[in-house]
């Protein structure tokens, strides 16, 4: 199973982003607002970075609260690590774990097309794992 199958049901223009010029304070409300972890940020129609709760706590840890009126493209995390969607849901957590991520934007060429997090694909891998028990229960049960 590939990345696809998380995104196919999915509209592309349901991706919430910001612009790599937004004031941190209103990509942190953003994030309360959607309750969400992070957000794809965007500069000119491509993918600029990744900006997520951890850029926040990091900033605010260093710099207190001036790092709210900066950029987003100044504290965000870049470049953005990206997965293409034909990228196995195995593979895309390797990579989210080996490198400390939580979030993904999907490419397809040099359009972003889905932001897939570690619970989507935690999620997916389950429900496969259990489509799978339950064919085995099912032919045991009728061998």
């Amino acid at each position: 199973m590939n990345v696809t199958t998380l995104i196919e049901a999915r509209a592309s223009s349901d991706i919430i982003s910001v612009d790599v010029d937004r004031p941190v304070r209103e990509a942190v409300s953003l994030l309360a607002e959607k309750r969400i972890g992070a957000l794809p940020v965007m500069s000119g129609g491509s993918v600029a970075g990744v900006f997520s709760e951890r850029d926040v706590i990091y900033r605010l840890a260093s710099e207190g609260q001036a790092c709210l009126d900066k950029r987003v493209g100044e504290v965000m995390t870049s470049p953005a690590i990206t997965i293409d969607r034909q990228t196995p849901i195995l593979k895309a957590l390797s990579l989210m774990t080996r490198r400390r991520i939580r979030h993904l934007p999907v490419m397809d060429g040099d359009t972003m097309c889905g932001f897939i997090s570690i619970g989507d694909l935690v999620k997916a891998r389950l429900d496969q794992i259990e489509h799978e028990a339950e064919a085995m229960r099912e032919y045991i049960q009728t061998a």
